[in-house]
């Protein structure tokens, strides 16, 4: 496992770390006992950043990862959450008020059954852009809220994630210097998208630590295929399952090089955040890390995707 670190945070992260919507069931039901094994399995075995939110599972996802990090020794592990989205019997909910972020660290630190959360993200922030006050709510209120908690030492550090790039770096230029830490983007830095290479140096220029996620782009780049929810259009889906379909066929799982592509190629990107709670493909997908990766196959696939590479769709 390869450490990098994430922006000036000081935190040195294994460049393939542990996301755990999984644990909250958002891709499919999950047996709560093999969650846990699945952080254990991740910890035990090199990974030493995990990454949830109190969206995922609507609360699931943290209540399940604090039973597992009950008996994992605090100094294993740098811990990421999030505030912002929220939802509660099936309805999904957003507030980035002040009151209800430093109150949401708090409800987040007694799920997960800690004294401190390493770096605390505003999340989805192309909500906010859709709510009174838009994404500059994000600059005057919910960012200064997280950065008082950091000053009495209740987080270490702040950042903030979107699907959309743009929003992130507008949020940046409208910030002081050194308030957001790190940013958190997903589904661009992958077998089918590369648009976040487009602001690696923007971010860079301004001291903000780079994390990845989803290099299976939320399950285009598996052999399972998309779930039913997936927002991508239907000409990417196809292209996908054909790149997976000729993989199959090379004997060489799309998985294992989607996980390879987005965790060997690029050393500016402090980590790349997989989610899965099966202990065994936990195991698995650590494993494609330390293989060599096939570029010959990933041009391959990348032809066969052809002009869907980086065809994009709108957060959900």
């Amino acid at each position: 496992m390869v450490y990098n670190e994430i922006g000036k945070t000081g935190m040195k992260v294994s460049n393939l770390s542990f996301g755990a919507s999984s644990l909250g069931g958002v891709f499919h039901s999950i047996r709560e006992d093999d969650g846990i094994r699945a952080v254990h399995v991740a910890i035990d075995n090199g990974i030493n950043f995990i990454d949830v939110s109190p969206y995922y599972g609507h609360y699931k996802a943290e209540t399940v990862l604090g039973k597992a990090l009950k008996e994992i020794a605090r100094d294993k592990y740098f811990l990421s959450t999030k505030v912002g989205r929220y939802g509660e019997n099936g309805v999904n909910t957003w507030d980035y008020s002040a009151e209800r972020v430093t109150r949401s660290v708090y409800e987040s630190m007694e799920r997960l059954n800690v004294d401190f959360i390493d770096l605390i993200n505003v999340h989805d922030i192309e909500f906010q852009g859709d709510l009174p006050g838009g994404l500059q709510k994000v600059c005057d209120e919910t960012l200064p809220a997280l950065v008082a908690l950091k000053e009495k030492g209740v987080v270490g550090h702040v950042g903030i994630t979107d699907l959309q790039p743009e929003n992130l770096r507008w949020v940046i230029e409208h910030t002081d210097e050194g308030v957001v830490e790190s940013i958190l983007n997903f589904c661009h830095y992958s077998l089918n998208d590369v648009l976040l290479t487009e602001y690696l140096d923007f971010f860079e220029q301004h001291h903000v630590g780079i994390i990845n996620a989803s290099p299976l782009s939320m399950g285009l780049l598996s052999s399972r295929g998309t779930p039913d929810w997936h927002p991508a259009v239907q000409p990417l889906k196809e292209a996908c399952a054909k790149a997976a379909a000729f993989c199959a066929a090379e004997g060489y799982a799309i998985e294992k090089l989607a996980i390879q592509f987005s965790t060997s190629l690029n050393p500016r990107i402090a980590t790349t955040l997989f989610s899965s709670a099966n202990p065994d493909n936990v195991l698995k997908n650590i494993g494609y890390v330390n293989e060599p990766i096939d570029e010959a196959l990933v041009k391959e696939v990348q032809r066969i995707i052809g002009d869907q590479m980086g065809s994009r769709w709108k957060n959900s």
